[in-house]
């Protein structure tokens, strides 16, 4: 095989990998809640929620399904996190962000 093709090959082999990682999104991310002042709580702050938002749309949401956060329990959120935050290389304050936003707060 010509090594033009196996480059090409390559290129292919390397598109179809990457474009495999993002998948269709269970819930829209228009039809997650934008947080609000509504959903301020005194651990909460409207920046926080806004913040978590973010990073549950662009990193959880950058290789799987996202889910309402209204899905799971706050326990579930913080079970499901335990486990997932190291996979998305979130840190503990990108981590307790994210659970905010998923429990409203709570």
């Amino acid at each position: 095989m010509k090594r033009s093709n196996l480059i090409g090959l390559f290129g292919v082999v390397i598109i179809l990998f990457v474009s495999s990682c993002k998948k269709d999104l269970l819930t829209a991310t228009d039809s997650l809640y934008v947080p609000t002042t509504i959903d301020v709580t005194a651990t909460a702050t409207l920046t926080d929620l806004q913040n978590g938002r973010t990073l549950y749309l662009n990193r959880c949401g950058s290789c799987h399904n996202l889910y309402s956060p209204d899905s799971y329990s706050s326990a579930n959120w913080s079970s499901i996190l335990a486990s997932m935050a190291p996979k998305a290389g979130l840190s503990l304050t990108e981590k307790s962000l994210v659970l905010k936003y998923v429990t409203r707060g709570k």
